[in-house]
Protein backbone atom coordinates (compact mmCIF):
# COMPACT_ATOMS: atom_id res chain seq x y z
CA UNK A 1 0.00 0.00 0.00
CA UNK A 2 1.34 3.43 -1.06
CA UNK A 3 -0.29 7.05 -0.41
CA UNK A 4 -0.09 9.96 -2.74
CA UNK A 5 -0.87 13.61 -1.58
CA UNK A 6 -2.24 16.40 -4.31
CA UNK A 7 -2.37 19.75 -3.22
CA UNK A 8 -3.80 23.00 -5.63
CA UNK A 9 -5.30 26.26 -5.07
CA UNK A 10 -8.22 25.48 -7.66
CA UNK A 11 -10.40 22.40 -7.62
CA UNK A 12 -9.82 21.80 -11.83
CA UNK A 13 -6.29 22.17 -10.91
CA UNK A 14 -6.65 19.56 -8.49
CA UNK A 15 -9.06 17.02 -10.64
CA UNK A 16 -6.00 17.55 -13.89
CA UNK A 17 -3.30 16.69 -11.17
CA UNK A 18 -4.83 13.47 -10.26
CA UNK A 19 -6.34 12.61 -13.86
CA UNK A 20 -2.35 13.11 -14.98
CA UNK A 21 -0.74 10.48 -12.70
CA UNK A 22 -3.69 7.62 -13.35
CA UNK A 23 -2.87 7.81 -16.92
CA UNK A 24 0.87 7.36 -16.30
CA UNK A 25 0.96 5.46 -13.21
CA UNK A 26 -2.23 3.07 -13.99
CA UNK A 27 -2.19 2.37 -9.95
CA UNK A 28 -4.96 0.37 -8.06
CA UNK A 29 -6.84 2.66 -6.20
CA UNK A 30 -8.08 1.67 -2.78
CA UNK A 31 -9.38 4.83 -1.23
CA UNK A 32 -9.61 8.55 -1.64
CA UNK A 33 -9.49 11.14 1.21
CA UNK A 34 -10.76 14.54 -0.40
CA UNK A 35 -9.94 17.98 1.72
CA UNK A 36 -11.12 21.44 1.45
CA UNK A 37 -10.06 24.94 3.31
CA UNK A 38 -10.09 28.61 3.36
CA UNK A 39 -8.36 31.38 4.87
CA UNK A 40 -7.56 34.67 4.38
CA UNK A 41 -4.31 36.19 3.78
CA UNK A 42 -3.62 39.94 3.41
CA UNK A 43 -7.25 40.60 2.26
CA UNK A 44 -7.30 38.21 0.21
CA UNK A 45 -9.00 34.91 0.18
CA UNK A 46 -6.81 31.42 -0.21
CA UNK A 47 -8.40 28.06 -1.42
CA UNK A 48 -6.58 25.10 -0.43
CA UNK A 49 -7.95 21.23 -2.19
CA UNK A 50 -6.40 18.36 -1.25
CA UNK A 51 -6.69 14.73 -2.07
CA UNK A 52 -5.07 11.49 -0.32
CA UNK A 53 -4.86 8.15 -2.19
CA UNK A 54 -4.67 5.15 -1.05
CA UNK A 55 -3.24 2.70 -3.75
CA UNK A 56 -1.45 -0.18 -4.90
CA UNK A 57 0.94 -0.92 -7.98
CA UNK A 58 -0.21 -2.77 -10.36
Amino acid sequence: MKVIVFDEQHEDDLTNAINAWIEDNTPKICEIRFSTCAFALQQEQIYCFSALILYEEE
